[in-house]
């Protein structure tokens, strides 16, 4: 990482022009040259990006006027809080697999981004933020929003400096794309001071992007394999990183020829589709205890995978576990390791997949994943009877029940809370991958509505089906403005238990009271999203939701459906994340 004042590695580099790229006064076609804020727009539109995610903010003016006489325009959504802006470029970095960019004014604007920033950091979503900042030639004498913002962003970004000049901007800004995009993936953060931004500069066109790929040690494939082919009972994991390195059809290639037992996390949901013989996320207990082998790929061994600890169950021993990376950094230092490798993930894979089929003897798992398939089969049954519950009040379950027949394969489905999207985990099973939106490790609620904006954009024929819990509704609600304004249809379902769920059970077990756990009764959140312009209903008696999910998508506004849930009828989760 570096801070404010400290160069990034590389200079910036010329080469063939990029097409459609605002210039003003261009002399030759791989020159640019324009105020510092027509050179950003330049460079982002020439890593891919489409529309800039921002809230008004005077330090940051040059950069819509780029926008606006960019030929063609920029797309500008502005939005109600900062932190939806940088939520929908982070959530626009994970769907589209391009650094989003997420703009802010100085001082608060960049702060109330932070949590945002840092969820990408943690999820490795590739984003780059621009922040405002106060003018150089004011600096240390107490002008607006004065504050020295990369040594705060430093530790959960890339990269976090100070581009001191308009003569930085195309420099420094291609080398924020191109590290934001750059395995392992996560966020950047750059800041102009406003003086600056105003100035005209020129310099070379950035070359286009050309992502480089890091080749795994094909020795470390070889030893890999080779525990594949000693293995019993195999388990194997597919993360979030798996579908930002664009490594899915080499993970599904891989477990559907070797027949191993899979798991998926994060945007890993999805690459076996739901449904899929080899997919025992429902027997996810079971597969961890009693397996001998655990290969993970493309996600940390943290506390949703025991980090890193499996085996052990019914006398069983303790599994030996191989972790495949995007990068050498990304691989455990704390898990023991009987084997890994690091690089692109396709090669990984497939380079495994090779060496496994060079093995004398192919192993047959039949048993195992019958064993697993008929877990799978008496959880889905027990399933049913939650996904069918008539109870008053209602399931959180049975709500899943009236969404999941009606999600089309293309759905893209984001969780925002806590409780209520722990059992929308537990029973939504994506079709395709790069179609299950959460907050992932760093678990921030808020995130919800920003993700929602960036999911209808990205996929603009897709459903968006966003699930709230009551509280995190709370976070960012207001942005239903943000929808109506930018005619972007999303439907929301709240759970609403009255309550913060996950919090108010642990405290009544750990103390046998509970405070500060409980919200309004029934608060009438769809009524606010009526105020701001969109439609919904509250849904009290189980029968209704169907109904009720029907006309939210068929309305072609953004509409929550309010459905009041059982307080009592909390998760079960074997972990509190500690």
């Amino acid at each position: 990482m570096t801070s404010s004042g400290e160069p990034m590695s590389g200079e910036p580099m010329s080469g063939e022009p990029m097409s459609g790229e605002p210039t003003s006064g261009e002399h030759s076609p791989d020159l640019l040259t324009g105020h510092a804020g027509e050179l950003a727009v330049a460079v982002a539109r020439g890593h891919g990006v489409q529309t800039m995610f921002t809230l008004s903010g005077a330090h940051v003016f040059p950069m819509y006027d780029g926008a606006v006489k960019a030929d063609p325009p920029m797309r500008i959504l502005d939005v109600r809080h900062e932190q939806t802006a940088a939520f929908a470029a982070e959530a626009t970095g994970k769907l589209t697999r391009v650094p989003g960019l997420a703009v802010l004014t100085a001082g608060p604007g960049v702060t109330n981004g932070v949590s945002a920033i840092a969820q990408a950091s943690f999820a490795g979503s590739p984003m780059v933020v621009v922040g405002g900042r106060a003018p150089n030639n004011r600096w240390g004498t107490g002008s607006l929003q004065e504050l020295d913002q990369p040594p705060i962003l430093a530790p959960v970004t890339k990269v976090a400096r100070t581009l001191p000049t308009a003569d930085a901007v195309l420099g420094g800004m291609d080398e924020a794309f191109t590290a934001a995009g750059s395995a392992h993936r996560g966020p950047v953060f750059v800041d102009v001071p406003m003086d600056e931004f105003f100035n005209t500069a020129s310099g070379p066109r950035p070359t286009p992007p050309t992502q480089v790929r890091l080749e795994p040690d094909s020795d470390a494939l070889v030893e890999i394999a080779e525990l594949v082919g000693a293995a019993q009972r195999p388990v194997l994991v597919l993360g979030t990183d798996v579908w930002a390195d664009g490594a899915e059809d080499a993970a599904a290639r891989f477990a559907e020829e070797l027949g191993m037992p899979t798991l998926t996390n994060g945007m890993g949901r999805g690459i076996l589709p739901g449904g899929h013989p080899l997919l025992v996320t429902k027997a996810r207990s079971q597969a961890f205890g009693a397996a001998d082998l655990v290969i993970v790929v493309g996600t940390p061994l943290d506390f949703r995978l025991g980090y890193g600890v499996f085996g052990g169950k019914d006398g069983a021993p303790p599994a030996q576990v191989v972790h495949l990376a995007d990068s050498p950094d990304q691989v455990s230092r704390h898990a023991t390791l009987a084997g890994s490798a690091s690089g692109d993930l396709t090669s990984v894979l497939d380079g495994v997949l090779a060496a496994c089929q060079g093995l004398v003897r192919r192993p047959d798992w039949s048993g195992w994943l019958g064993e697993l398939q008929a877990t799978v089969a008496a959880a889905a049954e027990r399933d049913r009877a939650l996904l069918t519950a008539e109870a008053d009040p209602i399931h959180p379950a049975r709500i899943y029940g009236e969404l999941l027949p009606r999600l089309a394969d293309d759905a893209v489905v984001i969780g925002d809370g806590g409780d209520f999207v722990s059992f929308a985990g537990k029973f939504v099973e994506p079709q395709r991958p790069g179609g299950w939106l959460d907050p992932g490790p760093y678990g921030c609620l808020g995130a919800g509505l920003g993700a929602a904006i960036a999911a209808r954009l990205a996929r603009p024929s897709a459903q968006v089906a966003l699930l709230f819990g009551d509280g995190a509704a709370g976070f960012s609600l207001m942005d239903v403005d943000t929808l109506v304004r930018h005619q972007l249809p999303v439907v929301m379902v709240v759970g609403n238990n009255s309550a913060w769920g996950l919090e108010k059970g642990p405290m009544q077990m750990l103390y046998g009271y509970d405070v500060a756990a409980d919200l309004g009764q029934r608060t009438g959140y769809d009524t606010v999203v009526s105020a701001l312009g969109g439609a919904g209903e509250t849904v009290a008696d189980p029968r209704q939701i169907g109904p009720a999910l029907d006309r939210a998508f068929a309305s072609g506004v953004p509409y929550l459906v309010n459905v009041i849930t059982d307080v009592a009828a909390a998760y079960p989760r074997n972990t509190f994340g500690i």
